[in-house]
């Protein structure tokens, strides 16, 4: 009887502690980090939304740049981020942390870098990368291409671009924000560019882009985005884990999704995706 009794109460104390673990897990913020990508903003901020109305846990958001985002996940710094682009783009900063970091699943694949000009510009004058050799096109654009960050992974593609075809230009280096303004600007006048890109992005939906080929493959091929997880995250929050590695979006959904976010603001954009798509978040909720 006694024996018995002690077996009781030793299961009572130990389901008690894994409550009271699970309690305290689950009281603190799960800490999402994202880089300021319009795809990045747009599903972190949408899995923030979901795990706080529909799991009731407390989310923080840590904006950072890419490496210092992969470096936070490895630390356990940052609980998971959302855009691990693979396996070219981050190739580098995903090899440095493999071992320190858990791959949830991916949250939407066929992803694209690549370099774009106007459709106004006649592809007879620039439809590949090679065409930039030309002296008229060089001088259109003014012997640059229009860069983003550069600690991004498509900076270092494009710098290797530029060697690989032994292009005289100079590669711009800028922001996101600073590339698309000047993407703005000249196609308001319809003046000639070049400009590093990546789909999913919204700006597709808002002007006349296309890609210029890229018979080297210097920019890589289409990726899968994943998510990633610091060591020990499944574990300890096995509810959002579970969420985050259900989440997946089709590409045409996320930049009609992204467009939205840029006609309004990112939270009305996340209001609307959750009220349009109310069978697939319940399947990431729910499984």
């Amino acid at each position: 009887m006694f024996r018995t009794l002690t077996r009781i109460g030793l299961a009572a104390l130990v389901a008690g502690s894994m409550a009271t673990a699970a309690f305290a897990q689950e009281g603190k913020p799960v800490k999402l980090g994202w880089a300021a990508w319009s795809d990045a903003e747009f599903v972190t901020k949408l899995a923030a939304r979901l795990i706080q109305d529909k799991l009731g846990q407390k989310v923080e958001l840590v904006q950072t740049d890419v490496a210092p985002l992969y470096q936070g996940v490895s630390r356990g710094d940052i609980d998971a981020m959302m855009m691990a682009w693979l396996p070219q783009t981050h190739a580098d900063y995903f090899k440095r942390v493999e071992s320190k970091v858990e791959t949830l699943g991916t949250v939407y694949d066929g992803a694209k870098l690549g370099w774009v000009v106007p459709a106004y510009i006649p592809e007879s004058e620039i439809s590949s990368i090679e065409d930039l050799k030309k002296d008229e096109v060089k001088q259109k654009l003014g012997g640059e291409v229009q860069g983003i960050d550069p600690g991004a992974g498509l900076t270092r593609l494009s710098e290797k671009a530029v060697t690989d075809y032994g292009l005289d230009y100079k590669l711009k280096i800028s922001s996101e924000a600073g590339m698309l303004t000047t993407v703005d600007r000249a196609m308001r006048s319809e003046k000639w560019f070049v400009a590093t890109a990546w789909s999913p992005h919204w700006m597709f939906g808002k002007y006349k882009l296309r890609y210029i080929e890229d018979p080297k493959g210097s920019l890589g091929k289409a990726e899968h985005i994943d998510i990633l997880a610091r060591k020990g995250f499944k574990e300890e929050n096995p509810k959002v884990a579970e969420l985050l590695s259900r989440m997946n979006l089709p590409i045409p959904e996320l930049e009609a999704a992204m467009f939205d976010a840029q006609e309004t603001s990112y939270e009305k954009a996340v209001d609307k995706y959750i009220a349009d798509h109310p069978d697939q978040v319940k399947k990431w909720v729910e499984g």
